[in-house]
């Protein structure tokens, strides 16, 4: 997951409002309409909302790495948001949170889940489609600060990795 020389201990906590400061710089780093502070603040209020944080020791101190937040609706997961602090990019920390969320969702007996993507992100499609997720369908216009439309991916529990 990390560099192999250097150890590095890795957790998966709770996110808190002391997280918000590193958590909106990830943010704003990864998104072209990052979220705001007001509307994470309303996601750590919600009671369906799933608030994660990948926390990564390193020199003596804990650095966010990575955050999920996803919706239980109903007999359903909704993932509302994902992302990786640079420098933690493409070392299996998106897929990990993703396996998670469906751990959790299988816990509580929850085998579907989905999401929309920007139509653009080929990344995080990719990604999405490694963890089983495929397109249903389109939401035009979703974004409203490109007017770019959103793929609608799906994914049943116990599915396995789909191909491209």
């Amino acid at each position: 997951m990390l560099s192999e020389n250097m150890q590095h201990q890795v957790s998966v906590d709770l996110m808190k409002k002391e997280d918000l400061q590193e958590i909106l710089v990830i943010e704003q780093a990864s998104f072209p309409t990052p979220w705001t502070e007001g509307m994470f603040l309303d996601e750590l209020k919600t009671e369906n909302a799933q608030c994660l944080v990948v926390k990564i020791e390193m020199n003596g101190k804990a650095v966010i790495a990575a955050y999920i937040i996803f919706w239980f609706v109903a007999d359903e997961v909704h993932l509302h948001n994902l992302a990786v602090k640079f420098e933690f990019r493409r070392q299996g920390l998106a897929y990990s949170l993703m396996t998670l969320m469906k751990e959790i969702a299988e816990q509580v007996e929850i085998k579907r889940q989905t999401l929309e993507v920007r139509e653009s992100n080929r990344g995080a499609i990719n990604l999405y489609r490694k963890c089983g997720f495929v397109v249903k369908g389109k939401r035009s216009q979703y974004y409203t600060d490109t007017c770019e439309d959103a793929l609608v991916m799906w994914a049943e529990g116990q599915q396995e990795e789909q191909n491209g």
